[in-house]
């Protein structure tokens, strides 16, 4: 697998309309085989994107300790991000050209803490990527023991580009 690389400034990330110019699974693969940047908040948390396929995105990451709150445990924080990113892209992974996506909700079950240096997949499953929502659900598991860690669900807005005029 190719190295990704991140962006560093705005400059680096694609264009509202490069993105649009490509079905979103072309996109999300576009960042695995290192031909777009992936997103800094990715390096900044320590996750990765890791697979893709239509329907079906996986992260990979563990916390680090920058990533503990007070009581010395993974903050919360640090579950929602992967799990947003991992749900997202799945119903991202279903758009076709001309159509993009923000998250409207979140839920987020956190069922126990990942210890430090725990490597971990989030993965995300699209269940449906209509013409104006898409719903998607998702888990992090332990890649060494398979351990469930937490789970996610999500709605997204599809948000359709400019139509061709005609």
């Amino acid at each position: 697998m190719p190295d990704l690389y991140y962006a560093t400034s705005p400059d680096d990330l694609l264009t509202p309309a490069e993105m649009l110019s490509m079905p979103g699974v072309d996109f999300l693969r576009g960042i695995l085989e290192g031909r777009y940047p992936a997103p800094p908040i990715s390096k900044t948390l320590n996750y990765r994107l890791h697979a893709v396929e239509e329907g079906r995105v996986t992260f990979r990451g563990a916390p680090t300790f920058d990533a503990f709150n007070p009581l010395g445990t993974t903050h919360g924080g640090w579950y929602a991000t992967i799990l947003d990113s991992c749900v997202a892209c799945a119903v991202q992974s279903r758009l076709p050209k001309g159509a993009g996506y923000t998250t409207l909700e979140l839920k987020v079950n956190i069922i126990k803490s990942i210890p430090l240096g725990i490597e971990v997949d989030a993965i995300g499953l699209c269940q449906h990527a209509g013409r104006s929502t898409g719903v998607a659900s998702g888990e992090i598991r332990g890649v060494a023991d398979g351990k469930l860690y937490a789970t996610a669900s999500t709605t997204c807005i599809v948000l359709n580009g400019p139509r061709p005029a005609g």
